[in-house]
């Protein structure tokens, strides 16, 4: 067997009512807390409540979009001045992402872009993030259990990660309570997102057993999730499509991801379209290219075709024609594709070839320069 390594937060509480224990872990590493959380300061003021109850002095940030470069400057600016105890991130992967870097950055000295890959200079943090507790409130990014953030570059056009074993949050309260009634747009588009992150590591070149495990059940059971959320409220498939996207977290921690994030990381700097539709809209046929490109005698082949199995089952489709059937049912959910994004087919091979240098496509099941993202992005178009 192959040697691997494996690392997670490192306290998990899943399940309705864990947001309840927020305050009191958070109590346990000082006195000064700061939360933050997203656009809507109203949905995180139960926490800030309890926060205080707790006895901590708690300052706010509100992260409104997905976390750039100029937003990180100008709260490093403030941060660093009087530094937290403890973090408490609260929202969508924006804001857990957001709090990780803030996490990571305030206590190593130097710019952001020291730190950053792909655009900066990809040093290593020169100390110890301040501890994180990730309170998720939508089921996609899997962000309270990840080892990096994801950083929009306006000047470069593209996302790129700050990454450190150490980011990992030290406790992650998965509570599937707080996703309920998520709006559907926002439920489909980040519970693809978890999807792909649950599909992609089960590909990789880096899966291990532990990762494998964890995909093999999560698979399916995301896809069950999703689909019964397309229909209707349902506080079970709530608490699957969460654990399939902390499910995701993990596995993508430890066995990274492949071609459908790296060529997201290319489209949502150039687009700022939100992550999860660009991630839905290329999955199937990212997934048909796998097909079409992997050796049938291979071991990825087996697993191909066990992702196949599982979505032409969900689908009540057929085997033949399941990946356009796949993308035909997201795109009649509402998810915008490509061209609606705004990208042009005069884009593809500026796209394929940023998409074939970016960090998630090294673990692609085939090699970067040997994988057709021409023909993947010609398709989405």
């Amino acid at each position: 067997m192959t040697p691997f390594s494996f690392s997670t937060a490192q306290t998990i509480h899943f399940g309705r009512g864990t947001a309840a224990t927020v305050a009191e872990a958070a109590a346990r590493y000082g006195r000064r807390a700061l939360l933050v959380h997203g656009r809507n300061a109203e949905r995180a003021a139960w926490l800030l409540r309890d926060l205080t109850a707790h006895g901590l002095q708690v300052h706010s940030i509100s992260v409104s979009a997905e976390p750039d470069l100029p937003f990180l400057e100008q709260a490093l600016a403030d941060i660093r001045r009087d530094p937290p105890d403890i973090l408490v991130a609260l929202g969508g992967g924006s804001a857990i992402d957001a709090a990780k870097a803030i996490a990571a950055l305030t206590p190593s000295p130097g710019a952001p872009l020291d730190y950053l890959e792909v655009v900066g200079k990809g040093q290593p943090l020169a100390a110890a993030p301040i501890p994180v507790i990730a309170v998720p409130t939508t089921a996609g990014t899997g962000a309270e259990v990840t080892k990096n953030a994801v950083i929009g570059i306006p000047e470069h056009r593209r996302k790129v990660s700050l990454r450190d074993d150490r980011m990992i949050p030290q406790i992650a309260i998965v509570d599937p309570a707080l996703t309920d009634h998520c709006p559907p747009g926002v439920t489909f588009s980040s519970g693809l997102d978890a999807l792909a992150q649950v599909i992609e590591p089960f590909l990789s070149t880096k899966a291990n057993p532990m990762t494998d495990a964890l995909c093999r059940d999560a698979i399916p059971r995301g896809l069950g999730a999703l689909l019964r959320l397309a229909e209707t409220e349902d506080p079970k498939a709530r608490d699957d499509l969460a654990l399939t996207s902390l499910t995701g977290g993990i596995a993508l921690a430890n066995a990274k991801l492949g071609a459908v994030h790296g060529m997201a990381a290319v489209i949502g700097g150039r687009t700022q379209a939100p992550h999860g539709e660009i991630c839905g809209s290329l999955l199937p046929h990212v997934l048909q290219e796998t097909e079409r490109a992997i050796a049938p005698d291979s071991p990825v082949a087996e697993r191909v075709t066990s992702i196949k199995t599982w979505i032409a089952a969900a689908l009540d489709a057929s085997m033949e024609g399941v990946w356009d059937h796949f993308a035909h049912w997201i795109r009649a959910r509402g998810l915008r594709g490509m061209r609606d994004l705004g990208l042009t087919a005069a884009e593809i091979t500026e796209i394929a070839t940023e998409a074939r240098r970016a960090s998630s496509s090294q673990t692609n099941p085939i090699a970067p320069d040997k994988y057709d993202f021409d023909a993947v992005m010609a398709r989405a178009l």
